[in-house]
């Protein structure tokens, strides 16, 4: 049963889909960022400095997992169900496609 204050579950989808937006051009500049700097390491690639993709998958992971938490989780406490799981899973999977990238590099 929904409550009083609780958004419409039109309200939370609507969300959910403005954010989903956001969310996918964050991910996408994410894997360009960290696949241009892999691109750009195998130019100058001396073998002893970390290389650029690892500390570019490295913020983009930390900037995906941290959105996945705080907007995934502050939505949830206000009481957004549907669009609060949605940013936890997308951002969440994006934080770990990213993490990824240079490994299979």
């Amino acid at each position: 049963m929904r409550r009083a204050n609780e958004p419409s579950t039109g309200q939370q989808i609507g969300v959910s889909v403005a954010l989903l937006v956001i969310d996918f051009m964050l991910i996408a500049w994410s894997v360009y960022g960290v696949g241009i700097a892999g691109w750009a390491d195998s130019y100058e690639s001396d073998g002893v400095a970390p290389s650029s993709a690892s500390r570019a998958a490295s913020q983009a992971l930390w900037l995906l997992g941290g959105g996945a938490v705080l907007t995934g989780g502050g939505l949830l406490a206000l009481g957004w169900r549907i669009p609060g799981i949605v940013q936890l899973v997308v951002l969440g999977g994006g934080a770990m496609l990213v993490s990824s990238l240079p490994a299979g590099g």
